[in-house]
């Protein structure tokens, strides 16, 4: 599941708990983008995958990617945090795809990677 965690009105902050399937991108962050899309006309997003997470299921990963690509342009500055090495290094393969800034922080850093998003 995603919990949304506290963070400035330009930010969207989820933590991942458990399992993340389709469902958790169809019935909360997809809306929540689009509606900050609409609002803000870009996205600025941290995303934490702690001790918490668990996996992603395929659905998850396909909707993950339709949600990226479908609106390429406007993910501004995108934070991972993470002590999952695994999780680090696919943010480091693909984060060039993405036109935003996108910057992995460890696990203890959360707050600061709200402020960097939000800056």
């Amino acid at each position: 599941m995603l919990q949304r965690i506290e963070a400035p009105d330009n930010v969207l902050a989820f933590r991942a708990v458990g399992k993340i399937e389709r469902s958790d991108y169809n019935t909360v962050l997809a809306p929540a983008v689009e509606a900050m899309i609409a609002d803000r006309g870009e996205v600025r997003f941290v995303y934490v995958l702690g001790d918490e997470f668990d996996a992603y299921t395929a659905g998850a990963t396909w909707a993950d990617a339709k949600l990226g690509i479908g609106h390429a342009s406007k993910w501004k500055r995108i934070a991972v945090v993470t002590n999952h090495d695994w999780v680090s290094h696919v943010v480091g393969m693909f984060g060039w795809m993405v036109p935003g800034d996108v910057k992995t922080f460890a696990e203890d850093e959360e707050r600061s990677a709200i402020d960097w998003a939000a800056e």
